[in-house]
């Protein structure tokens, strides 16, 4: 503290005065809608993730081994470059995470068939189900809320998901809804 006060640097506002500071920023900067979707969203990711996180707590799994076993499951043979990738997380996240699903029997490692050092991922029968359980728990509140909204709206939320992806990486998202829904047809 005596230090920030000989260097001259202003405290940090408390944390009483944070909500009051943002608000007036955006009243300010006329942002008050964008703050609402921001705080919407945040609330709407709580309540998605949370018909998940309940379940996967019966199995002591967080939502990292969701991200993953979700991708495994869309895409069978997934590379683990490819799956780094998808999820922009370190290898060292990625293979805590990893190594718990494949001591557990959720998700198996095979050797690529050009490159025998490639580590190819796939779904094993039990990891399939729980991939299948956690995502009819999400789609299932996807349909409920579609159901009360009018048939634009279905376009409509799809277009502002995808816009909400950086510009840069929608056509590699395309390119992944694309194999993740020929990966579905197939399996």
């Amino acid at each position: 503290m005596d230090e920030l006060v000989a260097r001259k640097i202003p405290e940090p506002p408390s944390v009483a005065a944070w909500p009051n500071t943002a608000a007036e920023t955006a009243a300010a900067a006329g942002d008050g809608d964008a703050l609402e979707l921001v705080e919407l969203f945040f609330f709407a990711y709580r309540d998605f993730v949370g018909d998940a996180d309940r379940l996967l707590e019966n199995y002591g799994f967080g939502r990292a081994h969701h991200r993953v076993l979700h991708f495994v499951n869309r895409r069978p043979g997934l590379t683990i470059a490819a799956l780094l990738d998808i999820l922009k997380i370190t290898k060292q996240s990625l293979n805590r995470v990893l190594k718990q699903l494949l001591e557990a029997g959720f998700v198996e490692a095979r050797a690529g068939v050009v490159d025998r050092r490639q580590r190819l991922l796939y779904p094993t029968p039990k990891g399939a189900t729980l991939a299948r359980d956690l995502a009819a728990l999400q789609s299932a509140r996807f349909l409920k809320v579609m159901d009360e909204l009018p048939p634009a709206a279905r376009g409509a939320a799809s277009k502002f998901l995808f816009a909400m992806i950086d510009s840069g990486e929608r056509e590699r998202v395309r390119a992944h809804l694309a194999c993740a829904k020929t990966a579905g047809a197939t399996t």
